[in-house]
């Protein structure tokens, strides 16, 4: 489990070093697309294909399943860090292999916590499945600063790390991983799985398009094919909810969430998630594009230090996630899961009232806060919800849990990158306008600057780059300017100034509504009941 979210997370960091060693410029017309499926493609097959692969671990073995998935994971690990093309070529290459190998992440998700829930009684179960969920989550998080050390010294590094745990863990699990669940034979639910996995595919890949720039707007929800993309993507998943109440062998069994606990800590996982999910790359944005340069860090060292000033984070989740998981073994899970969730929406009110240039202290306990509160949360809470079925269902339950999830991941990214851009549309263009004509640059030349999207202005800051050199560079005005003048406008201070006021602007809106959504996490956490 922490190879697979590792693997969701490293190459966030190793974007710009990726971006270097294949010779491609992000920001070239057309080019964001690269990046965001670079990025999202791997979330959006294992959201999609968890649920498949985990009830055809009901049917065929969750063992041989998860076994398969080493094996798909390792391989295509190798194929990755063998690109052998350059440009739009090689980002093909790498978003192909990416798919291939998020196949094999999704098989080790899918089972994982279905194969430990048939291991342990129901009084050392919380333990194990709180390894487990704090394996994953702290693996999202690890895999940014493992990306920023490894992508130092060599980008293909990110993928042949993988490769000897990974073929380590193939010939372990062959040699130690027995079956302990009965085989059920069953049909495959073939129109549910195709309705599900299209409709899924359609909808988060027109989240994907969506933060992206459509002709003259900042971001593409105006899109006619990203529009249409959305209606058909919600009617494909109507339609496969109808299938599977009239299918005898359903690969989604609705008729699970009868069950309360079931339902509740499910509703409570996805809303955590989509809260988690999009606060990850707003903290990246916040220390790489402001914090950090005007902490005197050079924009090409942000991304290895964002992650290393991220570690508190995952210092939470390790501290909170076993120790809960036991506890709650002992006492029950209500209070670990509903008291998890208020910590991890208090810790977003924290981030909220933060000046944008804080003191480290104050940012590194309240992150803490969040891991530390989302750790409580996750360990009970998955340990509830695969107690909370039959042992036949537990390999179909165990992939609709990580759909939540993995999905919540997805939809967090677009909705939170859609606020923060929202935010930034208004404000943003008339700051950098002003700023660039404060520093005498032609008005005709601020003015085009200010009018390129800000999504754009985001993801220069985000990819380690210098974002001022990034957009006047091209138009050659910066060859007109004084040497000073140059100096200032591509300093560490310039940007970061001029963009404070509309970031937390954007920044103001995301935590706010973050905290909304681990709130009402907690409410659905509070309607499972005490037993």
């Amino acid at each position: 489990m922490f190879m697979a979210t590792v693997d969701a997370s490293i190459v966030i960091i190793s974007l710009p070093a990726i971006f270097r060693g294949i010779h491609l410029d992000p920001f070239a017309a057309g080019n964001i697309g690269y990046l965001l499926w670079i990025i999202m493609g791997y979330l959006l097959v294992t959201a999609v294909l968890v649920v498949t692969l985990g009830r055809l671990g009901d049917i065929v073995g969750r063992v041989r399943i998860y076994n398969l998935g080493f094996v798909v994971f390792t391989l295509s690990s190798v194929a990755l860090s063998l690109d052998p093309a350059h440009g739009s070529g090689g980002a093909l290459w790498l978003i192909g292999w990416r798919l291939v190998q998020a196949v094999g992440g999704a098989m080790l998700m899918a089972n994982s916590a279905a194969i430990i829930t048939d291991a342990f009684p129901a009084e050392q179960r919380g333990m194990a499945l709180g390894v487990n969920q704090i394996s994953a989550l702290a693996g999202q998080f690890i895999g940014l600063v493992l990306g920023g050390v490894l992508s130092v010294w060599d980008w293909h590094a990110i993928f042949w790390i993988n490769v000897p745990f990974g073929a380590f863990g193939t010939i372990w699990a062959y040699r130690s991983l027995r079956e302990l669940s009965e085989r059920r034979p069953a049909k495959i639910d073939w129109w549910g799985n195709l309705t599900f996995a299209i409709g899924l595919a359609t909808l988060l890949a027109a989240i994907t398009y969506g933060i992206q720039p459509y002709q003259n707007h900042s971001m593409g929800w105006t899109n006619p094919r990203v529009f249409g993309s959305l209606i058909v993507g919600v009617v494909l998943l109507i339609l496969f909810g109808f299938i599977e109440t009239r299918v005898p062998q359903p690969m989604f069994r609705l008729s699970l969430f009868r069950n309360r606990a079931f339902a509740a800590g499910n509703a409570a996982a996805l809303l955590a998630s989509i809260a988690r999910g999009g606060m990850q790359f707003m903290l990246i944005i916040w220390l790489q594009g402001i914090w950090l340069p005007l902490h005197g860090y050079d924009y090409t060292d942000t991304p290895l230090w964002a992650g290393i000033f991220l570690l508190p984070l995952t210092a939470g989740f390790l501290l909170a996630g076993p120790l809960s998981g036991y506890l709650s073994d002992r006492y029950g899970v209500f209070a670990f899961t509903t008291g998890g969730l208020t910590l991890f929406a208090a810790s977003f009110v924290g981030l909220l009232l933060l000046p944008l240039n804080f003191s480290y202290w104050e940012f590194a306990l309240l992150i803490m806060l969040n891991g530390f509160g989302s750790g409580m949360f996750s360990a009970p809470n998955t340990s509830a919800i695969m107690s909370s079925v039959p042992a036949e269902h537990r390999g179909a339950a165990s992939g609709m849990r990580s759909t939540f999830q993995n999905a919540g991941m997805s939809l967090s990214i677009g909705v939170f990158f859609s606020l923060l851009i929202a935010g930034l549309a208004g404000r943003l263009p008339s700051a950098l306008s002003a700023g660039l004509i404060g520093q005498n640059v032609a008005p005709a030349a601020a003015h085009h600057a200010a009018q390129l999207p800000a999504v754009s202005t985001v993801f220069t800051a985000f990819l380690g780059a210098n974002p001022m050199q990034t957009l006047l560079g091209p138009t050659g005005v910066l060859k007109t300017m004084t040497p000073a003048a140059v100096r200032t406008i591509t300093g560490k201070e310039f940007f970061p100034n001029l963009i404070s006021a509309p970031f937390h602007h954007g920044l103001t809106i995301v935590f706010a509504t973050a905290a909304g959504m681990a709130l009402l996490a907690a409410t659905a956490s509070l309607l499972r009941g005490s037993n």
